[in-house]
């Protein structure tokens, strides 16, 4: 008795699969890059000037990369049950080169990149006549839109406004579903991922907001701000202030001795960065910075809490929690796109972590 007649419904009277009308490309704008609430725009490339940001996306990008990519095929082996499938033409683009210009390794690290700056990442996929794989090239995603046709079907535009596309300037190029690798991110549908760094921009803004004040502190000598008071009446103060920034301003003015004439005082008015917690602020961003990408602090080469003992347990979550999920992200999505449906029952590909495994598998 199959499951609907145990419910009492006939086949014919199932319910039929509801028609896929969405317009996924609305949801590549729910969170996007600009001015946060601190005043700071927050994109891509402002993330990556932050420090722990870029430590945070070259572990995780170059952790990706370094392992490596084989193909495998099931066997009836009993022991292993599975072999390299080197006669592949996939086997060789995913473990060496994916295109003449690059290796796996740098393939991935910008593919990883994208991903965690972007929430995707893309790769226009070359093939054959016989519908083989010939080469993967990595496109911008800032410059990929995600769209559904008539049909229900999904297609890729990418707005080629620059010349990294031979040929291909100031147009926009439209490609089928099989013609691009997409492995997506975090998001509400499962087909496009949202920005980590468009989602996190306020903390992010806080951050860039708190180095901009270090800089500004540091410029004026390392000293808080303050006011010249004079007796009298001034016929053109902005003539002073800007002599009093040129003399006194800058950190290789810093403790210079002032000369006051006609009766004029300083008088500080803004507390030190010790008294506004500025140290203190700025180790919360490294926190909350870690928090976002799920990287152990110590791992950005921040010690403050680490201990022998807290490390080594750290370093295996790293290896479970944060590098397996991105992993396997990589694996189904070559799953999806670039093996052939007949090809997907008996092809698969698999990371070697054997060497990180290991060092779980003691502490099981």
């Amino acid at each position: 008795m199959g499951f609907l007649s145990w419910l009492g419904i006939s086949p014919r009277d199932a319910p039929a699969l509801p028609e896929i009308t969405d317009n996924v490309r609305d949801s590549g704008q729910t969170f996007v890059f600009g001015r946060a609430d601190s005043g700071e725009r927050v994109d891509e490339k402002s993330a990556m000037q932050i420090a722990t940001v870029y430590a945070c996306v070259r572990l995780l990008a170059e952790s990706v990369a370094g392992l490596p990519l084989h193909l495998y095929r099931f066997t009836d082996d009993a022991e292993n049950g599975k072999e390299k499938a080197k006669d592949h033409p996939l086997y060789r683009l995913l473990y060496i080169l994916p295109n003449p210009e690059m290796t796996s390794f740098s393939f991935r690290e910008v593919m990883m990149t994208h991903l965690l700056l972007w929430g995707n990442c893309y790769a226009q996929i070359i093939r054959d006549g016989k519908n083989g794989i010939l080469g993967l090239y990595p496109l911008l995603p800032e410059n990929v839109e995600v769209d559904r046709d008539e049909k229900g079907e999904i297609y890729y535009i990418y707005h080629a406004y620059t010349d990294e596309t031979p040929g291909e300037t100031n147009k926009d190029i439209f490609f089928r579903k099989d013609e691009i690798f997409h492995v997506p991110g975090l998001g509400f549908n499962g087909l496009v991922g949202f920005s980590p760094i468009a989602m996190m921009k306020n903390a992010l803004g806080t951050t860039l907001a708190v180095e901009k004040y270090g800089s500004a502190f540091f410029r004026n000598g390392a000293q808080p701000s303050g006011v010249l008071e004079h007796p009298g009446v001034l016929k053109n103060p902005e003539k002073i202030r800007e002599n009093w920034s040129d003399v006194y301003g800058g950190a290789n003015n810093a403790h210079k001795v002032a000369v006051l004439e006609e009766g004029m005082q300083y008088k500080a008015i803004s507390l030190p960065p010790e008294d506004s917690q500025f140290l203190s602020t700025r180790q919360f961003g490294v926190n909350e910075i870690c928090r976002i990408f799920r990287v152990p602090p110590h791992m950005v080469q921040d010690l403050e809490h680490a201990t022998f003992s807290n490390i080594e347990h750290q370093s295996i979550d790293f290896v479970m929690h944060t590098l397996m999920p991105w992993l396997v992200r990589f694996e189904q999505a070559i799953i999806k796109d670039l093996l052939l449906p007949e090809e997907q029952e008996q092809y698969f590909p698999k990371f070697n972590v054997d060497g990180l495994a290991g060092v779980c598998d003691r502490h099981q």
